[in-house]
């Protein structure tokens, strides 16, 4: 069976208004593996203006990524962005590394939020590892532009911290680096032992550390609502149970095992989907639910989306517990 799955129903002219080209005005390499690009408008406009925590789509090859801003969202002249090449994935960050060069256009789409901060927060601790402090960069950034009482702690393996200069000067005495992971781990549950009332903490790294500092801050009697995190990379989201998905229209049920996303299972079966960046950001691939309950992973439905149950990005989207979901197709 071959069949093809329309991409999210959205307005063409709205999708492509989104779009813009910039070009790549510097290159920096900000640490071992990690190489920070610097994209402006060609006539140097200011670009649209963006939220702490935001990502940026970018074209990378015949890949579609997303990346954490770094920079200050307000009135922006630029986008930065710093990646990490990683060997095993899907050739993205290979291709930012390898082919870009300053001068060279790259198309985007504008940034959207995905991690912002609380507004009401009395204080903002950030709390990083490895290549997560892309987005905690840009937290600070914004804590300290609007006087915020904020405290960093960041930890990286040996030769691997990027930015430290700029989280240094930004957050002078507040900031406190760690190349040690039981130091970390030792100043981590005290500073959580110790926060005034209102503060809220943001968290940004590999699963393994998310968790650990999860764990730490409810132990300590956090609340939820207090604890923001971004989690990044392969290990992004958790293999899943097994489930089914049937298409209602063709009669086809397709497996969906553990560790297998929707969208790999039907191109597996012949089905193509329209996608782009395959992490849940971009839109492109949402296909509309006519039963089930999707377990919603993406960072680009509403709230209010999710919850009406009519539709899910099968790009790292699954099912609920227990649940089979049905596609009218």
């Amino acid at each position: 069976m071959t069949a093809t799955i329309p991409g999210a129903p959205v307005d063409d002219v709205r999708a492509r208004s989104s779009r813009r080209t910039l070009i790549v005005t510097d290159i920096v390499d900000a640490a071992t593996g990690i190489r920070s690009f610097t994209l402006a408008a060609p006539d140097g406009a200011v670009l649209p203006g963006f939220v702490p925590g935001s990502h940026l789509i970018v074209g990378a090859g015949d890949c579609t990524n997303a990346y954490s801003l770094t920079n200050d969202g307000v009135a922006p002249t630029s986008y930065q962005i710093s990646v990490l090449r990683l060997a095993d994935g899907n050739g993205g960050s290979r291709w930012m590394h390898d082919m870009l060069s300053v001068g060279d256009a790259v198309e985007v789409e504008l940034p959207r939020s995905a991690f912002p901060p609380a507004a009401r927060a009395t204080k903002h601790l950030l709390v990083a590892g490895g290549i997560g402090v892309t987005p905690i960069l840009s937290h600070l950034r914004a804590a300290t532009r609007w006087n915020r009482d904020v405290q960093v702690l960041y930890t990286f393996r040996p030769g691997c911290g990027a930015h430290v200069d700029e989280i240094i000067a930004l957050a002078g005495r507040e900031a406190e680096l760690f190349v040690d992971q039981s130091a970390f781990t030792e100043r981590l549950t005290a500073t959580l032992a110790d926060q005034p009332i209102g503060t809220h903490l943001y968290l940004c790294g590999p699963s393994g550390m998310i968790d650990h500092v999860v764990a730490t801050a409810r132990g300590q009697g956090w609340p939820e609502s207090r604890i923001h995190l971004e989690r990044f990379g392969a290990d992004a989201l958790d293999a899943g149970e097994p489930f089914t998905v049937r298409l209602t229209e063709s009669g086809l049920t397709v497996d969906i095992p553990s560790g297998t996303s929707v969208l790999e299972a039907l191109e597996g079966n012949g089905i193509a989907v329209a996608n782009r960046c395959r992490q849940g950001v971009c839109g492109e691939c949402r296909i509309p639910l006519s039963a089930g309950t999707a377990d919603h992973r993406d960072l680009y439905l509403s709230d209010d989306e999710k919850s009406a149950g009519d539709a899910f990005m099968p790009c790292v989207s699954r099912a609920a517990a227990g649940c089979t979901l049905e596609v009218p197709l």
